[in-house]
This record gives C-alpha cells, sequence and structure tokens, in this order.
C-alpha cells in the first residue's frame, strides 16, 4: 500500500501564521485537481446544530490578506471573506447534524456526518484536506487530518469561515423564536449569560441533552 501524498500534520501554528496553499500545492503537482478543504463549527456549543463547510479552489488563486482562522475575524470581516468564497472558489457546500443527531450518536459521530454531507454536497474530489484529528469515515489514502488546519490551510480557513457565518446567522434567526437566551451573540456556546438564562428559563428543545447541561436544571 503506497503512503498517503500528504501526511497528516501536527504541528501547531503561530499566533501570526496565515494560511497558505502549500498542501493543496503538493497534491496539485501530484495530479489531484479537485482537493477539497473541510471544517466544521459548533462542535462545543450547548444549543443548535454542528455545521461544516467544503472548498474547492483552483490552482492560482491569490489568497485575500482576512483570510484566516474564523475565530480571529470580526463578523464584519467573516461576512466579507464569506462572500469573496463564494464568488471565488470553485464549487463550495454546507452540510450539517442537528442538536437530536448529536444527541443520538455524540458529538464525535455527528461532527463527521456534518462533514461527510457536506462533501457529498460538493460532489467528487481528489483529496480532503480538514481540520483536527482523524474522524470516523474518512479514508487516510485520499483524506488528510491536520491540526490547527484552519491557520495553515486556506481551503480549510475558507471552509470554517463559510461554516460560521452560516451557523452564526442561523443561530440569531433561532434566538426569535427562544428570546432571552442571547444566541444572537452567543450562537448558543456555553457563555456565563447564556448559562445563567438556561438556570432561570430551563432548557430549549434545541438544547442538546446529551452535553447534560446544569444537572440542576429542570427539564420537560
Amino acid at each position: 500500500m503506497s503512503a498517503p501524498l500528504v501526511s497528516s500534520s501536527k504541528r501547531q501554528p503561530g499566533r501570526d501564521e496565515r494560511p497558505t496553499f502549500n498542501l493543496e500545492q503538493e497534491l496539485w503537482q501530484a495530479g489531484k485537481v479537485r482537493v477539497a478543504g473541510l471544517d466544521e463549527v459548533g462542535r462545543g456549543a450547548l444549543a443548535g446544530p454542528v455545521v461544516a463547510a467544503a472548498c474547492v479552489f483552483a490552482p492560482g488563486t491569490d489568497i485575500p490578506d482576512l483570510l484566516s482562522d474564523s475565530k480571529r475575524l470580526t463578523p464584519r470581516q467573516r461576512a466579507r471573506i464569506a462572500e469573496w468564497i463564494r464568488l471565488h472558489a470553485t464549487a463550495w457546500a454546507l452540510g450539517a447534524a442537528s442538536h437530536r443527531e448529536i444527541d443520538r450518536f455524540g458529538i464525535v459521530r455527528a461532527t463527521a456526518l456534518a462533514m461527510h454531507r457536506a462533501l457529498a454536497r460538493l460532489g467528487p474530489v481528489d483529496h480532503v484536506l480538514y481540520d483536527g484529528l482523524v474522524l470516523p469515515g474518512f479514508d487516510s489514502m485520499i483524506s488528510t487530518a491536520i491540526v490547527g488546519g484552519d491557520c495553515l490551510c486556506a481551503s480549510i480557513a475558507a471552509a470554517s469561515i463559510l461554516a460560521k457565518v452560516t451557523r452564526d446567522r442561523l443561530m440569531e434567526r433561532l434566538a426569535r423564536f427562544f428570546p432571552g437566551y442571547g444566541w444572537e451573540d452567543n450562537a448558543g456556546y456555553g457563555t456565563p449569560a447564556h448559562r445563567q438564562a438556561i438556570a432561570r428559563l430551563g432548557l430549549t428543545p434545541l438544547h442538546r441533552r446529551s452535553f447534560r447541561i446544569g444537572l440542576s436544571v429542570q427539564e420537560d
């Protein structure tokens, strides 16, 4: 069996390091034309889905200065870059796993499910670069897990931004139906204000029961 074209990376990115197409370039030079970057957001949230995005770029695409790990950008910057990605990516797609699927399968399997759904909507690819540790259902011969990939790899960074912008907007809409939890600001993550709201108002149908949120909170 031949070795993977790109080995899994565990190198931690520097604080000021910007993502590049270096890893994609290795694959392009090996004849892998459709290289997808893949990432998810919402894995650690207390409510709502986990959302994944996948992006493919053509060789020679220029990287905008703002393209970076989505967590380093302001909401306005993320929105601008997300629009650039939609316009300049050869292809992009989204996938999600609901709070019910997270409770049923566990967060690791649900995360993998969301990522596989994004890839299925993207169409055929030659190789996948994704952020984090190895996930279930990903063949190491045609995919590479990269710790800190959203800081190192431009296509993963782009996927991270698309996923975050999509999920943040979804949580803003859902906040209108479940006021008082601050989802328009915390996107369902466990901020002190969100936890205080749970203690005061109880859990909504969109909270992840499997996360054992506030064991003292009375559930319906």
